[in-house]
């Protein structure tokens, strides 16, 4: 079933009253069975136009303490996947860090693994009452809710870093400021494949209650 943007509600303004909590057992097996899709199996087509402005738009309705809102997008789609793919590669040769063609044309490829990359920048706010971690969790959140927002348009997603997002020349060719860092890449596309479950630790074995 292909569900059309323009089916969701509208996007409310300050102090509309929003609906209440509801029991939602469809929302709830989603969650209980969310699962990223490996990048190697993720191939087109991919969320565009409409859909990806609404991905966009639910990606970005997160706990945001302060309204600061300290993130933004960065979208690599079409050849600019290459391109960028191919800035990074020129970096790591110039370097001297990499010399073997197989390596380098991998690095040329890394954006091609999907059709749609998007590059969730975290961009902290000067705040004197929102610590900056908090800031840096508000970023995380935006990138599982492009996850959770691409599965509800019937794409599959997988939130990746590797070696880019933590190199300061390779985030300068893409854009961010000295002072931003990346929250992560976002590959999204369709799956050609159903993911199968990996082992995951019991929530149980993670819970204490705290007693006076």
């Amino acid at each position: 079933m292909t569900i059309a943007p323009h089916t969701l509600p509208p996007p409310p303004v300050e102090n509309d009253v929003l609906p209440e909590p509801r029991p939602d057992t469809d929302f709830l097996a989603r969650l209980a069975l969310r699962r990223s899709t490996k990048v190697a199996h993720l191939a087109a087509p991919c969320p565009e136009g409409d859909t990806l402005d609404a991905i966009l738009r639910i990606g970005a309705r997160v706990p945001d303490h302060g309204k600061l809102g300290p993130w933004r997008f960065i979208i690599l789609s079409g050849d600019n996947r290459q391109v960028y793919g191919t800035k990074i590669a020129e970096l790591l040769s110039a370097r001297g860090e990499v010399k073997d063609p197989e390596r380098l044309a991998l690095e040329e490829g890394r954006f091609l693994r999907a059709p749609l990359v998007v590059a969730v920048v975290f961009s902290p706010v000067e705040s004197p009452k929102v610590p900056e971690w908090e800031q840096v969790l508000s970023a995380g959140a935006v990138c599982y809710n492009l996850l959770l927002a691409a599965q509800g348009f019937g794409y599959g997603g997988c939130w990746l870093s590797e070696w880019v997002a933590y190199d300061r020349e390779a985030l300068a060719l893409l854009g961010l400021s000295p002072q931003e860092k990346l929250a992560g890449f976002v590959y999204l596309g369709t799956p050609t494949e159903a993911p199968l479950e990996r082992p995951r630790p019991s929530a149980a074995s993670r819970v204490t209650h705290w007693q006076p």
